[in-house]
């Protein structure tokens, strides 16, 4: 049986543990468990790898850099983690189109609605985090609009588990995800197959600097976090097509304003600011 590695953080609620949740997304490809504690005092973040050597090291940057947190580390059979994920995953409904389901549940009805099969592993984004959800909304109420047809190609930048990609597949869209951490672009890969959409989305490991310089996108989401997002925003738009759409979150709402203000210079007018809870998305249509 494989063994995979548990790395628990503990940090006290509000301002805290959104730092925290920020570390995590910029540095775990793979997903995440949050539950809190004492009424909401404190929030514990739960992650799993398989237990490796980038794991061990992980487990160490998290102790170096919360040193004042707690930060247990412990050892599981992937049996057991799988068990607790199916407890915890639970078909969402985004953006009135989309379903987001875990493979078993392939069979549920989801009365017309898209289905989103994500295997709850090993990489970031299974709809449940409100960053994947803003960007799974905009690309539904740009089909609702019109704004995005089948003839169109996407990039999903910071791909994950792939579920922006598959989203915008299930719209008749084809494209490319890329992600700079190889794990992320293998899960992403089974979660194509899964949902039958190989043929639609090719995989990359990479940033925005592995494009060729001339390539142009209808779509461009990048669900990653507000400092990359800013410092990548020249890079990022010159991927754009004429008229195209580009969706960026992983933004604290706080963030937002800076994030804008790079966007404008490099370009694009004010664009569309969608919120949940303490998270931002901004949409250029």
């Amino acid at each position: 049986m494989r063994k995979l590695l548990r790395v628990e953080i503990t940090a006290a609620g509000g301002e805290q543990a959104e730092l925290v949740e920020a570390w995590l997304s910029q540095r775990a490809a793979q997903g995440w468990e949050e539950d809190a504690l004492d009424d909401g005092a404190a929030v514990r973040f739960r992650v799993h790898l398989e237990d490796a050597p980038l794991a061990r090291e992980f487990a160490a940057e998290a102790a170096r850099d919360w040193p004042g947190l707690s930060v247990a580390v412990s050892t599981i059979e992937e049996e057991d983690w799988g068990a607790a994920w199916m407890a915890f995953f639970t078909p969402i409904e985004v953006g009135g189109i989309y379903e987001i389901l875990p493979p078993w549940m392939a069979d549920h009805d989801t009365a017309g609605r898209r289905p989103i099969l994500i295997e709850p592993k090993m990489a970031f984004g299974t709809g449940h985090h409100p960053t994947t959800a803003l960007c799974l909304e905009a690309f539904a109420a740009a089909h609702e609009a019109g704004r995005i047809a089948p003839a169109m190609r996407f990039l999903d930048l910071g791909t994950g588990s792939g579920i922006l990609g598959i989203g915008l597949c299930r719209l008749g869209l084809t494209g490319l995800g890329v992600d700079i951490d190889p794990q992320a672009v293998w899960c992403a890969a089974d979660n194509l197959r899964l949902n039958g959409v190989e043929s639609g989305m090719a995989l990359a490991v990479g940033g925005v600097g592995c494009l060729a310089g001339g390539s142009r996108f209808d779509v461009v989401a990048a669900n990653i976090l507000a400092a990359p997002l800013i410092a990548m925003a020249p890079r990022i738009v010159s991927h754009v097509a004429r008229g195209g759409m580009l969706v960026l979150s992983g933004i604290l709402e706080t963030q937002a304003d800076a994030v804008t203000a790079a966007y404008r210079a490099a370009g694009l007018p004010e664009p569309l600011r969608r919120v949940s809870g303490e998270w931002a998305s901004l949409v250029w249509q």
